[in-house]
């Protein structure tokens, strides 16, 4: 895997500037996003950090796996203290708990991935 850093690399950056700018502009700029269900709103949240946390953890950056994923929960948080202030978003406790699991589970593949 180690080969593959750099292809994970790109990937992981390009995946967190597309979340970082879908984050920022309004959801109904975005097809579809502002009709989803709270469920689906909340898979979706699980799976973009389950997503950004294995491309960043098979990225083997030179921190320990706990304080990168430390750095990927504070970008979902700062995303959703951005969402506070946004006239058209909102800050969901709800989300996060969705994006932490995301984290927590890809945790728990990455381990069983490297054992």
């Amino acid at each position: 895997m180690q080969r593959y850093s750099k292809f994970f690399r790109v990937i992981f950056f390009v995946s967190i500037a597309l979340v970082a700018y879908f984050s920022i502009i309004s959801a109904n700029k975005i097809p579809y996003i502002a009709a989803l269900s709270f469920i689906s709103d909340k898979l979706l949240h699980f799976i973009i950090f389950l997503s950004l946390s294995i491309l960043g953890l098979f990225s083997n950056f030179k921190i320990s796996n706990f304080i990168f994923l430390t750095l990927i929960f504070c970008f979902g948080l700062t995303i959703e203290i951005i969402h506070y202030y946004h006239p058209n978003r909102y800050f969901e406790i709800a989300d996060l708990i969705a994006n932490f699991v995301g984290i927590l589970i890809a945790s728990f593949i990455f381990k069983k991935k490297i054992d």
